[in-house]
């Protein structure tokens, strides 16, 4: 890929997935525009402020415009993520966010691609793996489960925030789960934005025995076709370190990095 493909790529990313509002809201979730950005109130683990680009704001209006979404989340008592691109502007914010409570967490590689490569290719599983559909809360618990297993600390509302968004739209996300016998050894979903050409894939965290047989692989391939089969055409991933090499393997391609900076009360 040339610096041109790249650059549009990126392009598509910040015109047709930013700023990422949730579309339906889902109930008990609420947005608030504030500026040139956007607040999520109510979502199941922290809140988010996003944004397509901050408008050009810098020193004291941009502190005061960081000020404003500590002191709303302060008084609610509730965490915040603030989405951080590694293109955004200015060049300082990131020292600002540290300067104003926030603290970053592990950089995530946003990569991008065409969904038709991938669409065309069968999932294959290892013998006795089997990957299914589920739209069950009893599903979303077993899935919250693994991730809390996985991750080292509680993420049970995970599966209130899947079944709030499935409630609100139930085309607007399909959540996957690579099963051995009646144990989930790896879990996915994807969602379809509205108004976009995209497919975004989330989770894929798999047990550490599982690994390397192909199972992530598998559930990649098998979004993909469900995202093909919604006539979407591009695919985009926040990945970790582990797994941007294979989804660079795909054919998806890095056009900048995310890193959360989380203010906590």
């Amino acid at each position: 890929m040339t610096d041109l493909d790249e650059l549009t790529l990126r392009s598509a990313y910040d015109t047709q997935l930013r700023p990422g509002l949730p579309d339906p809201v889902p109930d008990g979730v609420e947005v608030e525009s504030d500026g040139p950005l956007f607040r999520v109130l109510g979502r199941h683990d922290r809140g988010l402020v996003t944004y397509r680009d901050l408008g050009g704001l810098g020193g004291a209006e941009l502190d005061d415009l960081i000020g404003r979404q500590v002191a709303v989340f302060r008084e609610r008592g509730e965490p915040v993520e603030w989405k951080l691109h590694g293109h955004d502007e200015p060049a300082d914010l990131p020292q600002r966010l540290r300067a104003a409570g926030f603290v970053p967490e592990d950089e995530e590689s946003v990569l991008v691609g065409p969904v038709a490569p991938l669409a065309s290719a069968l999932p294959v599983v290892p013998d006795g793996v089997r990957l299914r559909e589920v739209t069950t809360r009893a599903d979303l618990d077993r899935i919250a489960e693994l991730e809390t297993e996985l991750w080292g600390h509680d993420l049970a509302g995970l599966a209130e925030g899947l079944e709030r968004e499935m409630t609100a739209d139930p085309q607007a996300i399909t959540v996957v789960v690579a099963e051995a016998d009646e144990t989930v050894v790896s879990a996915g979903w994807v969602r379809y934005p509205a108004g976009t050409t995209f497919a975004t894939l989330w989770g894929g965290s798999t047990r550490p025995q599982w690994r390397r047989q192909g199972i992530y692989r598998a559930l990649v391939t098998y979004r993909a076709r469900l995202a093909g089969q919604r006539g979407r055409t591009m695919l985009q991933v926040d990945a970790g370190a582990e797994s941007r090499p294979l989804l660079g393997r795909l054919g998806l391609v890095p056009v900048t990095t995310t890193t959360p900076y989380v203010y906590t009360p």
